[in-house]
Formats: C-alpha cells, sequence, structure tokens
C-alpha cells in the first residue's frame, strides 16, 4: 500500500513537471486548492474565525477576535500566516478566561503591507488597532517570525501590554536567505503548493516527515518518532492539518513573509527595552529558529523567564507528546500577571 502511494505521489509530480507542463499546470493553477479561505470559517471543529477589518488611523488591518469578556490576549502570528493562523496558534486558551485578538499582520490575507513594514510600524499599528477597538491592555502571545513584532510592541507601548510570551521566536539579526529566480518563485508559490496539497491527499504522512525536516534537528530515529506521534494521535493529526491550512494560499501571504525576512535582515528588537513580565519558550532541536534565538533574548530582557523544551522543534509547543504541559506553563504565567488576576472562567 505504501509503494502504491508513492508511486501515486511520483506520478502526479511527473505528470505536472515533464509530462504535461502546460495542461497540467494550467489545471493546478485554476484549482482552488481544496481549502476554505473565506472570512468566516472553521478552521478547526470546534474553533471559528469572523475576519473584519479595521480602519486604524495607520491604515487597515484585518483582525479577528474571539470572546467577549475577560483579559485580552492578542496573538501575533508566525511567517506564512495570518489572523487564522494567529488564532489557531492561540486556541489552546480559549477555556482559560480570555479573549483572543488575532490581527492579519501587513502583507498578510487582508491587512496591506503599506499598513506597516518595519516591526516598529507594525508595533505602532498594533496600538492603533487597540485603539480602534476601545481595548486598553493586553497580554501578547508572538510566535517565531512573529516574535520581534512582539518585542517590538512591548518596547515601544508599555503601557499596554501586561505579560509577553514569545514561542520559539527570532531575536536577532538572520541572513539572507536565497530565494531563487522570479519564475520559480511563482511556480512554487502557486503550482508547488498545490502539488504539496495533492501529495497530502494522497500520503500525509510525507507532509508530516517533510515538515519536521525543516523544523527540527531531529536524527532519523527521532523523526520518525515524531512522525508516528502526530500520525496516531487524533487530535494532534488534526492540529497538524489545520496549520498546513493555514499557509493556504501562499500568494495571500508570502509579501508579508519576504517583508519579515527583510526586517529580520535589518537588526534585531529592541530587547534591553522591555518591562513586562516576559517569559521565553523554545524548542532545544528548532530546526527553523535555532534555540540560540531565545538565549540571546534570556541574556538582554530584564528578568526574562524562560521555558526550554527538551528535545522539541519549532512545533513542539503545539504538536509534541509533552504540549499540554508546556501550555499548563504558559497559561500559569498568563493568569498570574493578567489584570484582576485569573480571568473569570480559567481552570485554576
Amino acid at each position: 500500500m505504501r509503494k502504491r502511494r508513492v508511486i501515486r505521489i511520483i506520478g502526479v509530480v511527473l505528470a505536472v513537471l515533464i509530462g504535461v507542463p502546460v495542461v497540467g499546470t494550467a489545471g493546478l493553477l485554476l484549482w482552488d486548492g481544496g481549502v476554505d479561505t473565506g472570512p468566516r470559517r472553521e478552521i478547526l471543529q470546534g474553533v471559528r474565525i469572523d475576519l473584519r477589518t479595521a480602519v486604524t488611523r495607520l491604515g487597515p488591518i484585518e483582525y479577528d477576535l474571539h470572546g467577549t469578556e475577560g483579559p485580552v490576549l492578542l496573538s501575533v502570528h508566525a511567517g506564512l500566516g495570518g489572523a487564522d493562523q494567529g488564532r489557531l496558534f492561540a486556541d489552546w486558551l480559549r477555556k482559560d478566561g480570555f479573549r483572543i485578538l488575532s490581527p492579519s499582520r501587513p502583507g498578510y490575507l487582508g491587512t496591506p503591507l503599506e499598513s506597516g513594514r518595519t516591526n516598529e510600524e507594525q508595533a505602532d499599528l498594533l496600538a492603533a488597532l487597540l485603539d480602534e477597538l476601545g481595548i486598553d491592555r493586553v497580554g501578547v502571545l508572538a510566535v517565531s517570525a512573529g516574535s520581534p513584532v512582539g518585542y517590538t510592541f512591548a518596547a515601544r507601548h508599555p503601557g499596554r501590554i501586561w505579560g509577553l510570551v514569545s514561542i520559539g521566536g527570532l531575536s536577532r539579526p538572520r541572513p539572507a536567505e536565497t530565494s531563487g529566480s522570479p519564475l520559480r518563485r511563482t511556480f512554487l508559490n502557486t503550482v508547488g503548493q498545490k502539488l504539496a496539497r495533492l501529495t497530502a491527499e494522497v500520503s500525509f504522512e510525507t507532509i508530516v516527515e517533510g515538515t519536521l525536516n525543516e523544523t527540527s534537528t531531529y536524527t532519523r530515529d527521532q523523526r520518525a518518532e515524531r512522525v508516528s506521534y502526530i500520525m496516531g494521535t487524533p487530535h494532534v493529526r488534526a492540529l497538524f492539518t489545520s496549520m498546513f491550512d493555514t499557509t493556504f494560499p501562499y500568494q495571500e501571504r508570502w509579501a508579508g513573509t519576504d517583508n519579515d525576512a527583510a526586517q529580520a535582515r535589518r537588526g534585531g528588537p529592541p530587547l534591553e527595552r522591555i518591562t513586562a513580565p516576559t517569559l521565553l519558550v523554545h524548542g532545544t532541536q528548532d530546526g527553523d529558529v535555532p534555540f540560540g534565538h531565545s538565549e540571546f533574548a534570556a541574556e538582554r530582557i530584564p528578568g526574562a523567564s524562560r521555558y526550554w523544551m527538551q528535545r522539541e522543534d519549532h512545533l513542539g509547543f503545539w504538536l509534541g507528546p509533552r504540549a499540554r504541559q508546556a501550555q499548563a506553563a504558559v497559561g500559569t504565567f498568563l493568569r498570574r500577571h493578567a489584570p484582576g488576576g485569573s480571568p473569570p472562567g480559567s481552570r485554576e
């Protein structure tokens, strides 16, 4: 059975790349990918988003706001993300009595890049969004490429933040990465992504393994063990599927992803100026954002706490076998620092 699946995957790839380059490519360009990308949709069973746009003094910004009472948690999404990814990454907190505010950063989904290119401009845009929504202070959950914006928000707007959590976050300059020719980029953005979706339909395990190749420094045996865990644990597999879906379509997320890379080359955020209670979370075997980024931040943010996830990769906070322990630690931190202590409906 596995051999037949591999043969089918190879057949699909060859059909597009070699056998029928015009018809096959045109067909993939016309195909919608089979993913619901509407502004109001269910992104995971029981998790619905309702994307809206606020016109702030600094420009328009798309957002989702879940909940009607309790302290607000601002979820700052990672690269290739958007408000949907931000909501998904913070969903484990929805039963803790927080409202979850998930904006699309500039260049992602419905927020134009012109609303803010630099980390400073994006941080100010988030503050303007809070003004527009009548929200005074927030906790911030920033992930990966979104962490520089979260750090900068905390440094520039100390009166607007009661706590900061960074998960697998960038904290220092990152070298330029070769992206290839414009033609290659166009192919990867459209046809390439849809090929990945076809591969997922045929062999989801192939997508999981390929992701771990990028997000971990695991040995072959460690990677096989983690693939087996994700594939064999229904709620984790469902979450991985939703994460995969919240990178689609690339063309609505690539401007922001490119801009994040450009900002990462400019320099790191002003970590020494952060005064909010801060918790840094990072997997020691992160293959996407090296563990050293959070070690670097921990040395520079005054009083920062840390939670190092041993033997975890970039997505281990959500997909690893010890994810619930890590989430419990972060939840405890947020409830401790939320205005008024534990919010109504929290599990304490």
